[in-house]
């Protein structure tokens, strides 16, 4: 067996833990039929998919000073493919909302096992493993409403969650039979005291979440509210605006594989900031443009910036920490970022109930975003953002 097909076994799996985090957005409303349930109620299996990503993320830091990481994904897979049979068979909507917690919780086990096990598969090429996992991971929320809708046409919700578990289940099965018959990095050079490792690496975590922390909670806010912003405000159907949404999700699917792979060529910095900078002038555009093919033009832009902007950022930190605190401090930095996204909705919709429309929330986003470009690049000229693996950043 090669690390190429263990490669290709994350990149089935990291598919599925993406669509059981957005496979309820396109549910919604044949749930709200089926348990006669309010639109909050439905809307808080989202929230609890996501909230369930997050919550495990320094937990399993932890665990993976103590567990090697194929385990803790093979956990992740038998945790997915269980969860969604609990959704298919769910009779209640408490017991729903439980399976969409577990089915974010194995996402959110996932990511912080498979991120550094894919640094040391590929050393040399942290960026292209990156961006090609990602772009997996990418196809899941394009094609999310597809996938939902196609089975719908010959059946029911129901049947969405049966096909998820078997394919999760197939999946991880063949990731277990993989990685029994080969070595794999599993993290034995790594420093067993959690804490320490993040105490080491703060430079670089600090660095990573302040150089892209805003950025994240302002496409958040703006990703969560694109519809509702495209038909107030340019005056579009809420099909035609939905449409456009699947365009800048669509977009992310090359984004994240061309920006892996430049990122193994061109310094990390700079790249991402060039990325950040590019994303706020697509939010700005997007708030003068006008009419379907302007705004088509602005969303496929946005999707190739912002989803750009992911592995560019990934495969900044994990290259700059030194593997023997890798796992530890990546789930460090993961966490608080996936904290800063998860604000992002509620500012917007804080803003709008304190009286501000869209255009000013959205405009003002874009100009924080360049004044903190123009103070990054700055402090990148003249002291510089943590990066690279130093021998003394290595000391455990």
């Amino acid at each position: 067996m090669t690390r190429r097909q263990l490669f290709g076994s994350l990149c089935s799996i990291v598919l599925l833990v993406n669509l059981a985090r957005v496979v309820f957005a396109p549910l919604l409303e044949p749930v709200r039929a089926a348990f006669g349930a309010s639109a909050t109620a439905v809307g808080l299996l989202a929230t609890l998919a996501w909230l369930g990503s997050a919550l495990p993320r320094l937990p399993t830091g932890y665990l993976l000073t103590r567990v090697p990481r194929h385990f803790v994904i093979l956990g992740a897979g038998a945790t997915l493919s269980l969860s969604p049979i609990l959704a298919a068979t769910a009779e209640s909507l408490p017991v729903l909302w439980g399976s969409a917690f577990l089915m974010g919780i194995s996402s959110g086990i996932y990511f912080i096992a498979a991120k550094p096990l894919l640094s040391d598969l590929f050393p040399d090429g942290i960026g292209w493993a990156i961006g090609v996992h990602g772009t997996s991971s990418q196809l899941a929320a394009a094609g999310a409403p597809l996938f939902v809708t196609a089975v719908l046409l010959i059946g029911d919700w129901q049947e969405v969650f049966y096909l998820m578990s078997a394919a999760a289940a197939s999946a991880t099965i063949v990731f277990a039979w993989i990685a029994r018959r080969m070595t794999i990095p599993s993290g034995e050079n790594e420093d067993r005291n959690f804490f320490r490792a993040a105490r080491r690496q703060w430079p670089v975590i600090v660095g990573g979440v302040v150089l892209v922390g805003f950025v994240d909670l302002a496409w958040n806010g703006v990703f969560n509210f694109y519809v509702s912003y495209l038909v107030s405000e340019k005056a579009l159907t809420e099909n035609t605006a939905n449409l456009l949404l699947t365009v800048v999700f669509a977009a992310g699917v090359p984004a994240f594989a061309l920006a892996g792979s430049l990122a193994d060529r061109v310094p990390h910095v700079p790249l991402i900031l060039g990325i950040i900078g590019s994303f706020a002038g697509c939010v700005l555009a997007l708030t003068v443009t006008t009419g379907i093919y302007g705004l088509a033009v602005v969303s496929v832009a946005l999707g190739l910036a912002i989803h750009g902007l992911f592995p560019a950022t990934d495969t900044y930190v994990l290259d700059a920490l030194p593997e023997v605190h890798r796992a530890s401090a990546y789930a460090v930095f993961s966490a608080s970022i996936i904290f800063m996204n998860a604000l992002g909705s509620v500012t917007v919709g804080a803003l709008l109930d304190a009286g501000f429309d869209y255009t000013v929330i959205f405009r003002s986003f874009a100009l924080i975003t360049v004044f903190l470009v123009v103070v990054f690049t700055g402090y990148q000229l003249t002291t510089g953002f943590p990066t690279g693996r130093t021998p003394d950043s290595a000391e455990a």
